[in-house]
Order: structure tokens, then sequence, then C-alpha cells
């Protein structure tokens, strides 16, 4: 994730996107994973030296990545995307002096409470964890390995560790994890209803798919042969003042103070699915070892003093 602190600091990407032709690379970069120079060049119907000024400009910024990597034909620059989010804070009355931030990562299996149904599963690099469709499974010890969760009704949770210094007040809490519909839905409506809970407050909704078997997850293992679930969808979650914003869509306007804890409070972030509305594809959580993210619950939190906050 590419993290932007002020308009100021975004001004190198701005100007890299603000490119027809630039942006037409991002497009290609996102359809083919890599290309090399020359593939690039055919596609756009550009001079390799019109193309190369583009990418020095996509490069600088941080946007893609160009590697030399041997082929048939010896050696060839091959590019790809460096970023996959771009997250811009802009935070007017915050001094950057005191604005501080800290970032932890949680894995799929260290949830600290759920509740469903049978319907549900584990699963880890090298195989399944406990039996499936066993809610006790999910009690083993074995669970903190897990990579891969289900469950078709009901509730997870999470909690984030809150690693505030004394005296100090959560400004802006960041949340991205990999998650999607456990299994095809209803002919009807083929989604599932994902909704999101901080610390007891619905923090909004996302109508989710499942993977179709249209290909495998990247990191997905090799024993993992069912078409459904092999990845999920790459989500942003960003609570503050201003309200909640799922993928830079607000979804709630302004939050409860409580939501957003001082150095004494607890982060608990729930997600929860209920079959209601035809939507009953049920839920699924990637780690890094499954799917096409390399991460677990990726949690960046943003404090300052609280005599700031409420001076």
């Amino acid at each position: 994730m590419l993290e932007i602190n002020g308009l100021e600091q975004g001004l190198p990407v701005f100007r890299a996107l603000g490119s027809e032709a630039r942006m037409k690379i991002i497009h290609l970069l996102i359809q083919n994973r890599s290309m090399n120079l020359n593939e690039l060049a055919t596609s756009l119907g550009l001079t390799n030296g019109a193309l190369t000024a583009h990418i020095r400009k996509l490069e600088e910024c941080g946007m893609i990545k160009v590697e030399i990597r041997h082929s048939g034909r010896g050696l060839q620059k091959v590019c790809s995307l460096a970023q996959e989010q771009i997250l811009l804070n802009i935070l007017p009355s915050m001094e950057d002096r005191d604005l501080k931030m800290y970032e932890t990562q949680i894995r799929v299996g260290h949830y600290s409470d759920y509740s469903f149904q049978a319907g549900c599963g584990l699963a880890g690099k090298d195989g399944l964890i406990g039996p499936e469709n066993e809610p006790r499974s999910f009690s083993f010890p074995d669970r903190l390995e897990a990579e891969l969760l289900w469950f078709h009704e009901g509730y997870i949770e999470y909690r984030i560790p809150n690693l505030l210094p004394e005296n100090q007040k959560i400004v802006q809490l960041t949340l991205s994890f990999e998650i999607g519909s456990a299994q095809v839905g209803s002919e009807d409506d083929p989604r599932s209803e994902i909704c999101f809970f901080l610390n007891g407050q619905k923090l909004g909704r996302w109508l989710s798919f499942c993977s179709d078997g249209r290909g495998r997850g990247l990191y997905t293992p090799q024993w993992w042969i069912r078409a459904q679930m092999q990845y999920g969808f790459l989500k942003m979650l960003v609570i503050n003042q201003a309200g909640v914003f799922l993928d830079g869509v607000k979804l709630v306007d302004g939050v409860d103070g409580k939501v957003l804890p001082d150095t004494s409070g607890e982060m608990k972030l729930r997600f929860e699915v209920h079959n209601q509305n035809g939507h009953n594809g049920g839920f699924a959580l990637f780690g890094e070892n499954f799917g096409n993210y390399k991460q677990g619950i990726h949690a960046r939190i943003h404090y300052m003093p609280e005599e700031i906050l409420n001076g």
C-alpha cells in the first residue's frame, strides 16, 4: 500500500496518473500482472522511447517496479505494479509533528470470539485444520496456523492490539483484509452481505461474491483444488472523525467517540454475515498464504496526544 500524507506529498503520484497513456499502462499491468517493455509498447502503439519516459515517471513515484529478467532472448525489462492500494490522508487540523503511527498484522487464526453453526472450516498451508463443518474445530490449538477460514452464517471477532503510549488517542484506524463469500449464493442473487463492526458499532456492509474457479489464487496452496474460495477481494476500511469509508466510499457519516479508543481502550473488529434478502453466500477470510494478497488483517493506527485533540 502506498500511503500519502498530505496533498503536497502526493503531487508526484497525481502528476504521474494525470496521463491517459500512463493510466493505460496501469490497467494493462492490472490485467496481466507483469509485461515487458516490448509487450507494453505494442499494446499501446508507442515507440520504445515514448514508453520509457512514461515508465520512468511511474517508477519514480512508486506505482510500478521494473526488474531485469533472463529470457530465451537474453535480458529484458519487466514491469509490474508496486502498489495495489493508495491511501491519501488529509488531516488539515493536525500537526505532522504531533501525529504518530504504528502498524500491526493479525493472523487469520488469531480470532478472539466466534459464533456460527455447521457449514464452516479452517485451512492451513498443508491441509484442513480439524474436521470440516464442525464449529469445534475453531477451538483447536492448530487454529493459530489457519490461512483460510469460512462460515455460512454468524460472526468472527478479532482484537486489534492497542500499542498506544499513555495519554494518546486514535484519530484514524485503517484496516485492510482479503475477504469474499464462502460459496455461490442463490441463483437470483449470488452475493453475501458482510457487515463490519468495531467495538459493537456497525460500520457498514459490503455485498460480496465468491471466486468462481476462473483462476487459482496467487498464494493458494496446490493441495486446495476446490473452485470456490481460491481468492477473495482486498478491501480497505478507514475509520476517522469524518466517518467510515470502504475503498474510499463513505459508509457512515461520523462515528461515536467511543469507537476510536484512547490508551486504555480496546479494539474489537467483527465480521458478521446472515442469510437474508437472498444473500446466502457466507463469509471467507484469507491469510498471507492463501488467496491473492500476502497478508492477514493489516491495521494502521494514527494517533496523537489527547490534549491536542481536546484543545
